[in-house]
């Protein structure tokens, strides 16, 4: 994604519409992701939109990426987002609920 900063709007308008700029891994539980605590690996992508705005998609582990950012959940809790993108203020209100 962005190396080891935070992600900027600069960033985000850098990028190609619905690029899948991040992804990794996480569980399902208060010291992961908090999604449903169901304790289970998850699967998650960080994506631009059309214009320079962004989301997060979460799937179980073992799903593809493409298929996340297709079919996942959105993330919209902004402890989690936080915890899976490290983000400027301005960024973060790009951010597609």
């Amino acid at each position: 994604m962005c190396g080891n900063k935070a992600l900027t709007l600069q960033d985000l308008k850098d990028m190609k519409p619905f690029e899948m700029f991040a992804s990794g891994k996480t569980i399902d539980n208060s010291s992961g992701i908090n999604m449903s605590n169901s304790n289970r690996a998850l699967q998650w992508v960080a994506c631009r939109g059309g214009i320079h705005d962004w989301a997060i998609y979460i799937g179980l582990d073992g799903q593809s990426e493409e298929y996340v950012q297709a079919y996942g959940d959105k993330v919209t809790s902004e402890s989690n987002i936080k915890k899976l993108i490290e983000c400027d203020d301005e960024a973060f209100s790009w951010y597609r609920y």
